[in-house]
């Protein structure tokens, strides 16, 4: 009798409880056992992330970043570099195009309507149905991410249920130059004016207003070439670099011949603090910005495919991650550095996270004074930013780049498994604003972060004690 009472309390456990479980059918007398999952918390459930509405990453693509005017793709057209990541995101996931509800691109120097015609060249090249369509995006440097976020935002509408979103910059054939006249009123608004201000100058305007030392910058560009390096040689970049068949003109000779790019070629290993130290100032006379501790010029592609969660399983298909926030924010135009300070707590938030919760972020360094400045903001730990090297080493085709980080975290986060579950991209944006978008490694369970090693088995929840 009191062993039959004994299993009629058991298997209220088990029903209430949820972490006990029969080891046998419970039509059997049979002893119980804890699931595989201990909290010290007593929860009494496996703890999941998962949402079927939610939007997750299925794939995350990129050329090869290489140097504008001198690099692997300076003779790449847009629509090549573009259509090898559209093709590689069909090749590699099996995902067939005619799902697509939409492909959004993120770009900012390419004129507007010729962009627009050429991603949709792209998509033919990369055999894409025409019924697929596509639309780019500009929001200066954060036209990637904002392309990530658009795509998100329209699956959760209701818009479409698979999408890629990306970002293309072809830097070595379209100058970074102001078209056409001033709006002379704009002399009546500071704030007006500020827009103009060059890049490089607003990069200076952070570091004599927050103190940001030569020193400063140009050890967080050393530590960028270094980790870049480190990243390449162990091929910590394979699972997302897609190699690029083009043809390439030798600047010496004038001979065209076909190569294949397969590796980042922006990254000088053994770049020193004593090397930068001898650089001059670009921006401003006795100023700390040189071309060492300033993002690259670089050509490059990316690609990522989105759907909801319901999707992906029904097509049994891996998760990289998962899109949880995003935040656009404004700033000073003529610091408009510092918008990922702003921008990173305000995408942490809305995901319902603190700061140190994120355990890897991909903050872009348009310039090493506003990545110094946003990570001593906000109090970030260095062993958590940028791991891979960041656009220092890597550069910044701005159209790209938000898509570019994205492919990169999400890959590192997947690399780095329980390690790693919530990361942030960030980047700041001319004209003076910021952006961020909060993701979650592809996981669905929920792991607890106090487990520890159970001392004694009890097989029972530490409220039932």
């Amino acid at each position: 009798m009191e062993y039959a009472e004994n299993s009629r309390a058991a298997g209220r456990q088990a029903i209430l409880l949820k972490h006990l479980r029969s080891v046998v059918p419970t039509s059997q007398e049979a002893p119980v056992q804890a699931q595989a999952c201990l909290a010290g918390d007593s929860a009494a459930y496996e703890r999941r992330a998962s949402g079927m509405d939610d939007v997750v990453i299925i794939s995350a693509f990129r050329t090869p970043m290489c140097k504008a005017k001198r690099g692997a793709l300076k003779d790449c057209p847009a629509d090549d570099m573009l259509a090898t990541v559209l093709q590689a995101t069909v090749d590699r996931t099996g995902v067939e195009p005619e799902a697509y509800g939409d492909v959004v691109i993120g770009s900012v120097l390419g004129p507007s309507s010729q962009r627009a015609n050429e991603c949709r060249i792209a998509m033919f090249l990369a055999g894409y149905p025409e019924t697929v369509p596509v639309r780019t995006v500009n929001r200066q440097c954060s036209s990637g991410l904002q392309a990530v976020a658009d795509v998100a935002a329209a699956i959760k509408a209701g818009f479409y249920t698979v999408g890629v979103a990306g970002g293309v910059e072809a830097m070595s054939q379209t100058p970074m130059a102001w078209e056409g006249g001033v709006n002379p009123r704009a002399a009546q608004n500071k704030k007006a004016m500020s827009c103009l201000i060059p890049m490089g100058v607003t990069s200076e305007n952070v570091a004599a207003k927050y103190g940001i030392s030569r020193d400063l910058q140009d050890k967080m560009a050393v530590s960028s070439h270094q980790r870049a390096a480190k990243a390449r040689d162990t091929g910590r970049f394979k699972d997302e670099i897609v190699p690029v068949k083009t043809n390439w003109k030798d600047p010496k000779t004038g001979e065209e011949k076909e190569i294949l790019v397969e590796h980042d070629d922006g990254i000088r290993p053994d770049i020193s603090t004593a090397a930068l130290a001898k650089l001059k100032a670009v921006f401003k006379k006795d100023g700390t910005t040189t071309a060492g501790n300033s993002s690259q010029v670089t050509d490059g592609a990316a690609a990522v495919l989105m759907m909801t969660r319901r999707e992906a399983v029904r097509r049994q298909l891996p998760i990289l991650g998962i899109f949880r926030s995003f935040a656009a924010v404004g700033v000073d135009p003529a610091i408009m550095g510092v918008g990922p300070a702003v921008a990173i707590p305000e995408a942490v938030k809305q995901a319902g996270l603190a700061i140190d919760d994120i355990d890897l972020f991909e903050l872009n360094e348009a310039f090493a004074s506003q990545a110094t400045y946003c990570c001593d903001k906000l109090g970030l730990d260095r062993e958590k930013v940028n791991v891979n090297g960041g656009a220092i080493a890597l550069g910044h085709p701005l159209g790209c780049t938000g898509a570019r980080c994205t492919a990169t975290l999400l890959h590192e986060m997947q690399k780095r498994g329980k390690a790693s579950r919530f990361g942030v991209v960030s980047m700041c944006i001319g004209s003076g604003m910021g952006a961020a978008a909060v993701f979650e490694r592809g996981g669905e369970i929920d792991e607890p972060r106090n487990v520890r090693p159970a001392q004694k088995m009890s097989y029972l929840s530490r409220d039932a004690q």
